[in-house]
């Protein structure tokens, strides 16, 4: 027999089940990231058709990831192509005016005209 006053054991609730636990934080892979390894990759490709702007990518890009712990090698790369190519075109461009700078300073020792200077015809003017 039962007795009224005293609860039946299996007709009591359930206790609350436990709290489920927490979902994860970001995935790993999206904080471990490298902030600048799309922007070496540009550096270099740009380094190769604009050197100059090239290396300046470049050089951005090895700071931010060298900042979070990285290595850059298209970076390390960029830089190197893009030095590279600044160089020649520097060389490339003081080439080109010295040599204007020495034909008219030889057209104005010589004068208007055609002249002959060591065996090439030189017309100024």
């Amino acid at each position: 027999m039962t007795d009224p006053n005293v609860p039946d054991p299996a007709a009591q609730p359930a206790p609350p089940a436990p709290a489920a636990p927490a979902a994860p934080a970001a995935p790993a892979a999206a904080a471990s990231a490298d902030p600048g390894k799309t922007l070496g990759i540009v550096g270099l490709i740009l380094s190769i058709v604009a050197a100059i702007v090239g290396l300046i990518v470049s050089i951005v890009a090895l700071r931010k990831s060298k900042k979070a712990g990285f290595g850059n090698g298209p970076a390390v790369a960029g830089i190197i192509i893009g030095a590279l190519g600044t160089l020649g075109w520097l060389i490339f461009w003081g080439v080109i005016i010295a040599g204007v700078v020495a034909a008219a300073s030889l057209c104005g020792e010589l004068g208007p005209g055609m002249h002959e200077y060591d065996g090439v015809v030189v017309t100024c003017g």
